[in-house]
């Protein structure tokens, strides 16, 4: 136990007095000395560490016992036995005195208290009440404790400056005095700021003090209790600790403290005018953009330009006559030639330029645009080489002649062995491929807008689209089996029962058988519409086929159908002009193209399924994919679209090769290719692939362009066509042939 001796006989604290017993006089004093004894042992043991030089157990006994006569004469009151009271430490004094001069250690020399030393006895108040006074509160002895000069903040730095102990010097609270940290004060503080133990002789990484030994254990338990199960499985709590400990050390929130860079506090700055939580600010310290330069003056500026930079008489008027619309002068000054140097007057306008160069600078924007380092190759799709997509056609290996005007329509048989051509010479041309003879010529005796072959093998039939009328022919080529079936079958004329045509069909449409001298000529159904025919197309099976009129308005579509003659309007209100229609390949799906949209109907349902938004001015020509799932569209206005029904309403690209206008585009029935004719006399032979995949969209290259026909009166090709099997390419155009790409 740690003891302080007390001054001028006023005692502190309750701790600064001697509990002692007062041994009984009628007593045995032997018993009194042992009990005394034992409690001057027990202070020894206790203050053992604590004085300054170490004595021996007897010195040390005799010095006690002195002491302990000196303070029995102190001692006044009860007698009782045993009676507990406090004695003052000032009667120890004489003891201690006593024990110095015999040469034995004063256990109290070396004071080690934990307690303060407490002259400010106003208690724990707040020290601010003292502000407005003199004193900072009171001694032991009652007399106020008088605050110390300071003095200004000027002395205070010339003191720090002077005393290299000031770093060290602290001010006590309590009484306002100066006062300066030992070494092993400083040391602990550093110690505590590091977060490690205060006391600098404990080794942290000593090893484990065993207090049992192997032999003292118990084999046994105490307690006979099993385990519990928890303690066999793995805490679900720490688990979350340590993995939201990991999650920490991951993201860079825990670090250790060698990685953590100390905060330097330095001088803090603030704007005069302004706050300053604004990163513009920093922005301009720390990344200067440049003012924007002026431009530079030119040939016209000089004091002596060139005689071709001077206004003549007519540019000068002109000049005077844009006054009230300056911003279209093309100069704000009038050039002027001046001899010498010293002969240039002073600029009129310098002020008012100089006020608008500061007014850029002030409103120019503060942004710095970081520029991608793109190079133009890499913007470029990666496609495949076009001799990687092989076979699509090259090069023109035939050339059909025999018409005299434009061959506008042209088609070939379900096995691509004949060739059928429409041309505005009223003539329809039966071609053979393999030879490109002339088989057959049948003269119709007006402009043939449009021919078709029927693609049922079982019938040998063409369609072909004359002023007002649609005529069936027997080209009378191929199987004669065939051809002789076909007569038969349209000999007879089916049975309509009780069918009756609503008047609105009979008023549009006809059918009529013809008489012989057309029947000589090959013809053998001839229907007639109210208005001119423009396109005739079939249905895949062969049975059904469409004619349009676009000035029909909404009787402009008609749909044959040719097992029992007869005809309906499918379209009540088509809304636009009519260009071109087609039936799905597979689907119960009809399409039909008006000058700005593609409308697809379901035959089946009978409504509206879908309308493509092209965007275009005039749709020329449409064709489906033998898919099904993909449309090309062609128009007058040099764009030629890719619709992915599957995909969007909207075109999934737009190709625009051609320099004017698309007349006729075409899929190739079994390779992955498609065409675009164009008034500029060439066509365009592009690689398209559709996947299974729907996640992969379709994979559209340019692979050659064709040319060979001669413009005509500005028109170019007319129609396109692939061969069913081959990757064959024919065109017709305007200059009265028909040519075969191999």
């Amino acid at each position: 136990m740690k003891r302080r001796n007390i001054h001028e006989g006023i005692v502190e604290d309750e701790d600064d007095y001697l509990k002692t017993e007062i041994p009984d006089n009628s007593g045995d004093e032997t018993d009194s000395g042992e009990e005394d004894e034992s409690s001057v042992e027990e202070d020894a043991g206790s203050d053992e560490g604590d004085s300054v030089e170490e004595e021996t157990e007897e010195d040390y006994l005799d010095s006690e016992h002195e002491e302990r006569e000196g303070s029995d004469e102190s001692v006044t009151g009860d007698e009782n036995p045993k009676e507990n009271i406090y004695v003052s430490s000032q009667s120890l004094e004489g003891g201690k005195s006593e024990a110095s001069s015999s040469g034995i250690g004063d256990e109290y020399e070396y004071d080690s208290s934990d307690e303060e030393d407490i002259r400010n006895t106003v208690g724990n108040i707040p020290l601010k009440w003292y502000d407005e006074y003199s004193h900072v509160g009171y001694d032991l002895e009652g007399k106020p404790i008088a605050k110390p000069q300071r003095g200004d903040q000027l002395d205070r730095f010339l003191k720090k400056m002077e005393d290299p102990d000031s770093w060290r010097t602290v001010i006590d609270p309590s009484t306002g005095a100066e006062m300066k940290l030992s070494d092993e004060d400083v040391q602990l503080l550093e110690r505590l700021t590091e977060n490690r133990v205060p006391d600098g002789g404990v080794n942290d990484t000593e090893p484990w003090n065993y207090w049992f030994s192997s032999q003292d254990v118990m084999q046994t338990p105490i307690v006979n209790v099993p385990p519990h199960k928890r303690s066999f499985l793995p805490s679900k709590d720490e688990a979350k600790r340590v993995a939201k400990l990991i999650h920490m050390m991951k993201m860079g929130a825990l670090k250790p403290l060698s990685m953590v860079k100390p905060k330097v506090e330095g001088p803090q700055f603030y704007m005069l005018w302004d706050s300053d939580d604004k990163a513009e600010d920093i922005k301009r310290i720390e990344s200067h953009i440049a003012a924007p330069k002026m431009r530079l003056p030119g040939h016209a500026e000089s004091y002596n330009p060139p005689p071709e930079y001077l206004f003549t008489e007519k540019e000068l008027e002109t000049w005077k006559s844009l006054e009230e619309e300056p911003w279209k002068r093309k100069y704000q000054f009038i050039p002027q030639k001046y001899s010498n140097l010293r002969s240039v007057p002073g600029y009129g306008s310098f002020v008012k330029e100089r006020f608008e160069r500061c007014m850029d600078l002030y409103l120019a924007p503060r942004a710095r645009k970081n520029r991608l380092m793109i190079q133009p190759e890499d913007l470029i799709p990666q496609l495949p080489k076009p001799k990687d997509l092989q076979p699509f056609p090259t090069v023109c290996t035939i050339i059909f002649k025999g018409h005299t005007g434009y061959v506008r329509s042209i088609g070939t048989d379900p096995k691509g062995q004949f060739l059928l051509s429409g041309s505005d010479d009223g003539l329809v041309k039966v071609w053979e491929v393999s030879t490109g003879r002339c088989l057959k010529t049948f003269e119709i005796g007006t402009p043939v807008r449009s021919v078709a072959w029927c693609p049922n093998n079982a019938l040998s039939l063409v369609a072909v689209a004359a002023g007002h009328k649609v005529f069936l022919l027997n080209p009378g080529v191929g199987d004669k089996l065939v051809v002789a079936n076909t007569d038969q079958i349209l000999k007879e004329e089916p049975d309509q029962g009780d069918y009756v045509a609503p008047p609105k069909i009979k008023t549009a449409v006809t059918w009529e058988v013809p008489e012989h001298q057309y029947w000589d000529k090959g013809i053998r159904i001839i229907i007639t519409h109210f208005k001119e025919v423009k396109q005739v197309t079939w249905h895949p099976r062969g049975d059904y086929f469409s004619s349009v009129m676009p000035e029909g308005a909404n009787r402009s579509v008609v749909i044959h159908q040719l097992s029992k003659r007869r005809s309906q309007v499918p379209l009540s209100r088509p809304k636009g002009i009519v260009q071109c229609v087609l039936f799905h390949p597979i689907r119960p799906y009809f399409f039909v193209a008006t000058q700005r949209y593609v409308k697809i109907y379901n035959l089946a349902k009978q409504e509206l399924s879908k309308k493509l938004m092209t965007g275009a001015r005039w749709i020329s020509s449409i064709a489906v994919h033998p898919g099904g799932d993909n449309v090309l569209v062609g128009t007058y206005d040099r764009k030629l679209q890719w619709f992915d029904l599957d995909l969007s309403s909207q075109a999934y690209q737009t190709l625009r090769h051609h320099s004017k206008g698309i007349r006729c585009v075409a899929y190739h029935r079994r390779y992955p290719l498609f065409v675009s004719g164009s008034d500029d006399g060439s066509a365009i032979v592009c690689h398209g692939m559709v996947y299974n995949d729907l996640l992969q969209n379709p994979l559209i290259v340019p692979v050659k362009i064709l040319r060979g026909h001669e413009k005509v009166d500005d028109f170019g090709l007319f129609d396109v066509l692939f061969h069913p099997h081959q990757p064959w390419l024919f065109t017709s155009g305007a200059d009265a042939t028909i040519r075969l790409f191999s």
